[in-house]
């Protein structure tokens, strides 16, 4: 399935019915008197956030989206039925905004959360409603509301609970196929990535987290290159970030400048999350070389990085361990937080 996580719906709701001007006719009934009923309500508009959605694409081909309009009354008191909601069902992590692309309307970030859209008009009444000591028989009847329309933008932000990030080529694919039963594209070029992918990383009982690859970011991204925006939104959802930077470049130290400048750019907060380093591809030089380029890092970032190979899955899982532990340490401090007992929680 292709992934999209950003496009653009229409939604209408039902307009309410018209209602009924009628008279009562029966036989032996001289002075019936009027008898017309309401018009049903038109059906509302709701988003939904439902599991077992990834991507937006389903949306890209199917744009409008529109609820049924209510019935109409009839004679004999007879009411027009209301019209049925339309529900559009969105992947966890959608954000709605907008036409302008700013004005955020909801953020679904759990399942079964669901929003108003747009709401359905009432339904108009009909002549029995209009029936006065002085007006007995109204020839009146209200035509129904017409329901609410406008268009939205969906915008989908991956949850995950660790991240993936650094300079295209980093190797950041290659560890995704190592730490987890997910299959990305790669090559030996360049933003093979195109698109956010998840995976789940299995440690054993009780450890299991989510893990997003999140295509290289540019230098310049915050600003719009490339496609930084819509890479650095799905990063807000982390938790905890796993820097990737190929030891075989020149400049290691400012290839993570570059991304942490991008980061804070973006978003300061998120220059806030922990943050594990690691230098990838180990195994393409000697072991001088690796030591050389961990120094500059080091002095760089303030912190020693981690060494791991993907390809020769050395150092993958004592990355992982890290980024396990990290999520311990917030969780429990949310529990904290929330004023929960520390023993019922399970890592």
């Amino acid at each position: 399935m292709k992934f999209l996580d950003q496009t653009k719906i229409y939604v209408k709701a039902g307009d309410g019915g018209r209602g009924s001007s009628s008279f009562r006719r029966e036989a032996y009934v001289e002075f019936g008197g009027p008898d017309g009923g309401d018009g049903g309500r038109g059906g509302h508009v709701y988003a939904e956030a439902v599991e077992g959605l990834n991507t937006l694409i389903d949306y890209r081909y199917q744009q409008h989206h529109k609820a049924e309009r209510g019935g109409h009354g009839m004679g004999k008191q007879r009411h027009g039925r209301g019209g049925e909601d339309k529900i559009v069902k969105l992947p966890v992590g959608t954000q709605i905004f907008e036409e302008d692309q700013e004005t955020l309307i909801a953020d679904l970030t759990e399942v079964g959360q669901r929003v108003l859209l747009a709401r359905g008009g009432n339904g108009g009444w009909g002549n029995l409603h209009f029936k006065t000591s002085t007006n007995r028989a109204p020839r009146r009847a209200n035509p129904g509301e017409e329901g609410e329309e406008r268009t939205v933008w969906l915008r989908l932000k991956l949850i995950a609970d660790a991240g993936l990030l650094g300079l295209p080529n980093a190797g950041k694919s290659t560890f995704m196929r190592a730490a987890t039963a997910a299959k990305p594209k790669v090559a030996d070029y360049p933003f093979t990535t195109l698109h956010p992918g998840l995976g789940v990383v299995d440690l054993g009982p009780g450890t299991r987290f989510v893990l997003a690859d999140i295509p290289g970011l540019i230098e310049g991204a915050a600003e719009g290159a490339g496609l930084g925006h819509r890479f650095l939104g799905h990063v807000e959802r982390c938790k905890v970030l796993l820097h990737l930077i190929d030891c075989t470049q020149d400049d290691v130290a400012g290839a993570w400048r570059t991304i942490r400048k991008e980061l804070e750019d973006y978003q300061p907060e998120m220059a806030h999350k922990p943050e594990i380093v690691a230098l990838t591809k180990v195994d393409a030089l000697t072991e001088e070389m690796v030591d050389e380029q961990a120094a500059e890092l080091e002095a760089a970032c303030g912190r020693k990085p981690m060494r791991l190979s993907s390809v020769a899955r050395t150092g993958v899982r004592e990355a992982l361990m890290a980024i396990a532990r990290h999520l311990g340490d917030l969780h429990e401090a949310e529990i904290e937080e929330a004023g929960e007992d520390e023993e019922d929680w399970r890592p």
